[in-house]
């Protein structure tokens, strides 16, 4: 009687780890098809599959002989990745499937000794950082705009070096009203050394200056720029302004001056200190305009002092439109400038060579 129980054991054991085995099986098969029909199949169908599959893998990592079996946990992955990626309709299912994704591929890897499955590792690895990039896509199309910045930035984490996805996270996070993460992101962007760089350090100083009104980390930015683009016009022209905008006008000129000593024919240099002058005059000219017609005094002290900041820009102006004579922003400034003075024949003059290089 012992002898025929335990033959009985043996018996069922064995069905038991064929059993097991045969999970492994059938879940490769339900794998196979899906990729053999998941383009003539719709959404329903394949998700059924896969999910069918997705169960007999349940089965063989939960059983002692296969849990510590890569096939499994690859075909796991494999499955649980496809449907995080075309599951497009139920955000949650794509998700939930997305963590079991990653736990399989992590699970895997370890088991890989032989990089047997190392093209299934790495495909389920893309199939999921398609399926974050594509939630990510129909949330900043459906201008849910606070969730794809979200989303991009987990995609950035997952993977340090995607440069499009920071600028996805940072145009993103600009649309979500995240100023500070947009500043972040195109910062980060820049720092690869892209062809966009310099624009979008440009754009990250912008919204310091516009959205955040933070004109001393604009500044800081500034500065880190100009480590890069050593001497570069437009940033040196948006630290000026900023300067005249703070009332630190002797720090500006400090700083242009050095580059027109360094580069004396650079006409832009000239051209911002003739800004420097030229800015503070209009904003005399405002304060001016806020005085009683009948405070003569106060009102000629202030046109003293407009005019004498006009007549300091004018030899700038004149500097830089003779080592650039088309720069146009140089010729609106002089136009203004003669006007004021009532200067006709330089007023005329200056007018009619912005009028041919507006023609052209």
């Amino acid at each position: 009687m012992k002898k025929l129980i335990l033959s009985l054991s043996i018996v069922s054991l064995s069905t038991f780890a064929f059993a097991q085995k045969s999970e492994v099986a059938e879940a490769k098969k339900s794998w196979d098809l899906f990729q053999a029909m998941n383009q003539t199949q719709n959404l329903k169908r394949n998700l059924e599959n896969l999910n069918k599959g997705l169960g007999h893998t349940d089965l063989a990592i939960a059983n002692e002989k296969t849990k510590n079996t890569v096939e499994p946990w690859a075909l796991r992955a494999s499955m649980a990745s496809a449907i995080a990626l075309i599951d497009t309709v139920d955000v949650a299912n794509s998700t939930a499937k997305q963590k079991i994704a990653e736990e399989a591929i992590a699970k895997a890897t370890e088991l890989d000794k032989k990089g047997e499955q190392k093209d299934n590792i790495t495909n389920a690895k893309i199939n999921i950082t398609n399926a974050i990039q594509g939630r990510g896509i129909r949330a900043y199309n459906k201008k849910d705009f606070a969730t794809a910045y979200q989303i991009f930035t987990e995609i950035t984490e997952k993977n340090p070096s995607d440069t499009s996805m920071y600028l996805n996270a940072g145009v993103a996070a600009k649309q979500a009203g995240n100023y500070a993460g947009a500043v972040k992101n195109f910062k980060k962007v820049a720092e690869f050394g892209v062809p966009e760089s310099k624009n979008l350090l440009l754009e990250a100083i912008n919204i310091q200056l516009v959205n955040l009104k933070d004109t001393t980390a604009a500044l800081a930015s500034i500065d880190q720029a100009l480590t890069k683009y050593q001497d570069d016009p437009d940033f040196v022209g948006t630290q000026t302004d900023i300067y005249i905008v703070r009332g630190e006008i002797e720090k500006s000129q400090a700083s242009l001056g050095k580059l027109v000593a360094k580069d004396p024919n650079k006409a832009i240099y000239h051209f911002l200190l003739g800004e420097t002058y030229y800015k503070q005059a209009l904003a005399v000219q405002n304060e001016r305009q806020k005085v009683d017609a009948k405070k003569v005094k106060e009102y000629n002290a202030l046109t003293a002092k407009m005019t004498a900041l006009i007549d300091k820009s004018l030899p700038y102006y004149k500097k830089a439109q003779e080592l650039d004579p088309k720069a146009t922003h140089t010729l609106e400034a002089l136009k203004q400038i003669y006007a004021f003075k009532n200067d006709t024949k330089s007023y005329e003059e200056t007018k009619k060579l912005l009028d041919a290089l507006q023609k052209k």
